[in-house]
């Protein structure tokens, strides 16, 4: 007798996508909110979804659409999936990459198309970035990675939530099989666009769905693998809360870009190490994590440098500051400039002008106005400069704070990505009280969990 065939699909409803994003608020009124929208029926679903779901709440929905430039046609179907959504009443905005052909071209085309969605959040003011990967996705992220040998970490595959600088990026679909989402796009009368490499047998990626069988994502093997990478991000949750923990107690981050730390509290296990690591990375703005054995080593040692970081004791405490010797060369002075993988340029900049390091020199002139800092940690401070001469230091305001409002600099460091998240600036909450440092700075000492924002770093 022959099988019987599977049953269709039922679409997921536009209540259950509200469950769906409940966790990952709170929004507050009216949310503005973005998605990247490929054309594929994941990121469609996840349009009809999104833009239903924010409608209601009085918020709009913005997607994004990025053409790689890498087929023939791909700028063409890139217009016609914006134009599918304005027929539904969707906004949308074309992004043009126009990658080159080459190695990496699946990592660089996903790096390339985060930056600019992200890059689109920060103009559009959409602080919410919504990707449309499903179960299946998350099926093939923890075979994917457990074939290149990923530790627990890596094999907790993607997470719901990852703050990055620009916007926080939410996947509220993760648990949803793929062919659920197929169903309502059917079901609304929309065309999605299929892209041949995702069936291409060159990449890796492809492979293994092909391997898998089971495209709809509602197979034993899919479940399994989506409900080990839960379990997995179940323990990387545990873990990152108390790594969160432990920097709440021991360690204060400025917003100059320095941290200070009792090392004391911070202790000497291996939450520890991780802990410095993280601290280590962000004030260091470092790509990648430094060996953990170099990072017990300095922790033992209690002063030196590693990963473009310096630690050194001070006033009972230590210091962790940036290396000035490994301070990045200077970039133009205009909004949403980043400098040495730290500072971000928020005010509008002026032309001409160069936003870089204060330097030894600039920094003996001006130790009057933070007199008990290192002239080290001076001299790694963002700083203006106008054909080389001074033109302002907005973490000292100087010369004055109506010269330094058009050049405001934030600390937003590219170096802080714990498993599961991205570089994002800080912002302490729970039990958390302003101070106002030497340099008149607004301080935020933490001593609960932190949240997403502007300010010290999240673990999610």
């Amino acid at each position: 007798m022959p099988a019987a065939a599977p049953a269709a699909a039922e679409p997921l409803s536009g209540e259950e996508f509200a469950a769906l994003m409940a966790p990952l608020g709170p929004f507050g009124p009216a949310p503005c909110l973005a998605a990247g929208v490929s054309g594929g029926p994941d990121s469609l679903a996840l349009a009809l979804l999104a833009d239903d779901w924010a409608r209601r709440r009085g918020g709009s929905l913005l997607a994004l659409v990025a053409d790689h430039g890498l087929r023939p046609g791909s700028a063409a179907e890139a217009a016609g999936v914006a134009a599918q959504l304005a027929r539904r009443g969707i906004p949308a905005r074309l992004l043009r990459l126009g990658l080159a052909p080459g190695p990496g071209l699946q990592e660089r085309a996903r790096e390339a198309r985060h930056a600019a969605l992200l890059a689109a959040c920060r103009e559009a003011g959409r602080p919410w970035l919504l990707l449309g990967h499903h179960r299946a996705d998350q099926a093939e992220t923890l075979l994917f990675r457990a074939l290149r040998g990923s530790g627990p970490a890596g094999l907790a595959a993607m997470a719901p939530v990852r703050p990055a600088p620009e916007a926080l990026i939410l996947r509220p679909l993760l648990g949803v099989p793929p062919a659920r989402l197929a169903a309502l796009v059917a079901a609304a009368g929309l065309e999605p666009v299929q892209d041949p490499s995702n069936a291409d047998p060159r990449f890796a990626r492809a492979r293994l769905r092909a391997a898998l069988a089971e495209p709809g994502g509602t197979g034993p093997a899919t479940a399994a693998l989506a409900e080990a990478a839960a379990a997995f991000a179940g323990r990387r949750a545990r873990q990152e809360a108390a790594i969160a923990g432990r920097l709440a107690a021991c360690a204060t981050l400025r917003p100059a870009g320095f941290a200070e730390i009792d090392p004391a509290r911070l202790g000497e296990d291996a939450v520890a190490g991780t802990v410095l690591a993280h601290l280590l990375r962000l004030v260091g703005g470092a790509r990648h994590a430094p060996p953990a054995a170099a990072v017990t080593a300095l922790r033992n040692r209690g002063e030196g440098t590693l990963a473009g970081a310096w630690l050194r004791p001070w006033r009972g405490r230590w210091l962790l500051l940036r290396e000035p010797a490994g301070l990045a060369p200077p970039v133009e002075a205009l909004r949403g400039a980043s400098w040495d993988r730290r500072f971000r340029l928020l005010g509008p900049g002026a032309p001409g002008h160069e936003l870089g390091g204060l330097g030894f020199a600039a920094a003996a002139g001006l130790r009057r106005l933070a007199p008990p800092w290192p002239a080290a940690l001076l001299a790694g401070m963002p700083a203006i400069r106008h054909k080389g001469k001074l033109v302002a230091v907005p973490g000292l305001d100087y010369p004055e704070g109506e010269r330094c409002m058009a050049f405001q600099t934030v600390f937003a460091s590219a170096g802080f990505a714990p498993a599961g998240s991205a570089p994002v600036g800080i912002v302490p909450a729970g039990g958390a009280a302003a101070e106002v440092n030497s340099a008149g700075d607004t301080v935020m000492r933490a001593s609960g969990a932190f949240t997403a924002g502007v300010g010290l770093p999240i673990l999610r």
